[in-house]
């Protein structure tokens, strides 16, 4: 049985419930004292690991609504996105400003070049930034194919992400390996288009 729109209109308002709820509870966690003696760090961490969360739930959609034959699924692919770019954008905002402080934000693009995986994470933003402006139906009008490429590299942030994840923790835990893992899988999913790609 096939999605009706009604029903996926229901959903995207529980996906924004989920991609949003989430921000309420960091200040509630915060005015709580629930996080550990490195806020800071914490705080950045959690942002970081919803950006993610709603990348892979981004490429999720596209193989879900394929091979559950559920074609209306695809009109929450662009709401998930934008969300993502939301958390990216919350979580570099994070690192500016309470692990360099406002009156150190000149140290950022120091920062980026001599830690490589802030290099990459920077690198991931501004394309989820090209990604953001450009989902607008207006510049798909006016790229035309070549919207279509640029929308692509959305698989290389999936490749970025996880490894800029992986290269800032201190001590290597499980959580960001499965994140790796999933990305993988995601982008294994879609070897069949990689393929005719190298061809």
């Amino acid at each position: 049985m096939r999605l009706t729109a009604k029903q996926v209109l229901w959903l995207k308002v529980l996906l924004h419930l989920a991609a949003f709820l989430p921000f309420l509870w960091l200040f509630w966690a915060g005015s709580q004292g629930y996080f550990s003696a490195d806020p800071a760090k914490d705080i950045q961490h959690f942002t970081g690991r919803m950006a993610l969360k709603l990348l892979l739930a981004t490429l999720l959609v596209s193989p879900l609504a394929r091979y559950a034959k559920q074609p209306l699924l695809i009109r929450t692919r662009r709401m998930l996105g934008l969300w993502c770019f939301a958390w990216a954008t919350l979580h570099l905002t994070c690192y500016a400003l309470l692990e360099l402080g406002i009156n150190n934000l000149s140290l950022l693009g120091q920062e980026v070049v001599s830690r490589p995986y802030l290099t990459l994470g920077l690198a991931s933003w501004l394309i989820l930034l090209a990604l953001a402006v450009t989902s607008v139906q207006i510049m798909q009008r006016k790229l035309g194919p070549r919207w279509q490429k640029l929308h692509n590299f959305v698989y290389l942030v999936a490749i970025l992400a996880p490894i800029h994840y992986l290269w800032s923790v201190k001590i290597l835990s499980p959580q960001p390996v499965i994140y790796a893992i999933l990305a993988i899988a995601l982008l294994a999913w879609r070897y069949k288009k990689f393929r005719l790609w190298f061809r």
